[in-house]
C-alpha cells in the first residue's frame, strides 16, 4: 500500500553534532530594516571576554512568528511548571553571575 503524505507536512533533518545544541547565556538582538540578527554568546564567570557560538539572521516576519511561538511555548511551560522568574538584571552584566566570589 503506498502512504500518502500530507501536503502541508516537512520532512526536517537534524544531524548528530546540532541535535547536541550550543548553551548560550546571554543573547543578542540587532536589526536592520531588512533583517534581524540573533547572536547566542556563551559567557564564563571571571573572563572578561566571551564569543558568539552561534547567528540567526531572521527576516522581519520570521522574527516576529519567533516571538509569537516563543511566547506560546513559555505560557505552556509555565502553566506546567510554575512561573518563570524574571531576574530584573541590569544592563550590566555581573562578571561572577551573582555567585559567591572565588577565593583561593
Amino acid at each position: 500500500m503506498e502512504e500518502q503524505q500530507n501536503p502541508n507536512q516537512i520532512n526536517i533533518e537534524l544531524s548528530e553534532e546540532i541535535a547536541e545544541g550550543i548553551y548560550s547565556n546571554l543573547a543578542i538582538i540587532t536589526h536592520s530594516n531588512s533583517e534581524f540578527v540573533l547572536d547566542f554568546i556563551k559567557m564564563m564567570p571571571g573572563v572578561p571576554k566571551a564569543k558568539v557560538k552561534s547567528r540567526i539572521v531572521l527576516t522581519p516576519q520570521h522574527a516576529k512568528r519567533l516571538m509569537k511561538a516563543l511566547n506560546d511555548n513559555i505560557k505552556k511551560f509555565e502553566q506546567t511548571h510554575g512561573q518563570i522568574k524574571d531576574t530584573d538584571m541590569p544592563n550590566v552584566l555581573p562578571m561572577n553571575f551573582g555567585g559567591p566570589t572565588a577565593q583561593a
